[in-house]
């Protein structure tokens, strides 16, 4: 039994890398949705350092209030990205699809972020 659950791990390890070198024309179901997996974590890389810039920016009021909006934010896009997947639920191709939403919605937050950081001096729409 332990030497079954051993070759396992060391099977999706070994597969892991496999799947890394092939994101620029996955082949498999499996590829696919560890490649849109993979690129949802670069996105949410992303966010996560831009995140950082705008708190920085932040009183901290600012930080608290930007806290609760991530918070709500990841609720949001977590409950969306069920929805838009959900005709494909059960299916092989959910991850896929799932990973390819959270990191497209990941993307836009980060866009929204660095529209804040590039506000100009003097527009009131800016929350810093």
């Amino acid at each position: 039994m332990r030497l079954k659950i051993v070759t396992a791990i060391m099977l999706a390890i070994s597969s892991g890398s496999a799947f890394a070198q092939n994101c620029e024309d996955p082949q498999t179901q499996l590829e696919m949705n560890h490649c849109a997996g993979l690129a949802y974590e670069a996105a949410d890389a992303r966010l996560n350092e831009t995140y950082g810039v705008v708190r920085a920016r932040l009183d901290e009021a600012g930080r608290e209030q930007l806290v609760a909006t991530q918070r709500a934010w990841i609720v949001f896009r977590d409950t969306e990205c069920t929805f838009r997947s959900r005709g494909v639920e059960g299916g092989t191709i959910y991850g896929t699809v799932y990973s390819g939403c959270l990191a497209d919605l990941t993307e836009q937050r980060t866009a929204d972020f660095e529209e804040m950081l590039a506000c100009p001096e003097g527009d009131l729409s800016c929350p810093f």
